[in-house]
């Protein structure tokens, strides 16, 4: 009974993490890290697109990223496995879009390999891992890995 709890309680986090990014709420996506928590996208051939590091630069990397778009994140299926009572993994298929307004563009990062662009539409997958402080769990690391990634300039 304790796994399944576990379980729930992790696709709840990532249910909020997907919601704050459409909702922009940087701050409390960020929250949803430990403290020194990693997130990494990648593009579809397996390289960083951007490293973040910590809650503060997660939140202000991602700010910078999307700005002004309009964000749609959706999860599909999941596997999370239990490590230990307070360790877990999980992979979990996504898709997002980035949409811009017809005045706007940004690159995803400044150090980006990406120009600058007015849409996006990618598919892939988070894998993560997550911890389980006190009561609540947390990413400690996320990967983005891209199968798919379309882009319109």
């Amino acid at each position: 009974m304790e796994e399944l709890k576990a379980k729930d309680q992790i696709r709840e986090l990532m249910a909020r993490y997907v919601r704050y990014a459409d909702e922009k709420n940087w701050t409390d996506l960020a929250s949803l890290f430990t403290p020194e928590g990693s997130f990494t996208p990648l593009n579809v051939n397996g390289q960083p697109l951007v490293q973040m590091q910590g809650r503060q630069q997660i939140a202000q990397t991602i700010l910078e990223a999307v700005g002004q778009a309009t964000a749609i994140h959706h999860l599909f299926s999941y596997e999370i496995t239990l490590d230990t009572a307070e360790q877990a993994t999980g992979i979990f298929s996504m898709e997002d879009q980035l949409i811009h307004n017809q005045d706007n563009s940004t690159p995803i990062h400044a150090s980006s390999v990406i120009p600058a662009f007015k849409t996006m539409h990618g598919f892939g997958h988070y894998h993560a891992n997550f911890i389980k402080i006190g009561a609540a769990w947390y990413i400690e690391k996320l990967v983005q890995t891209r199968i798919k990634l379309d882009f319109t300039y």
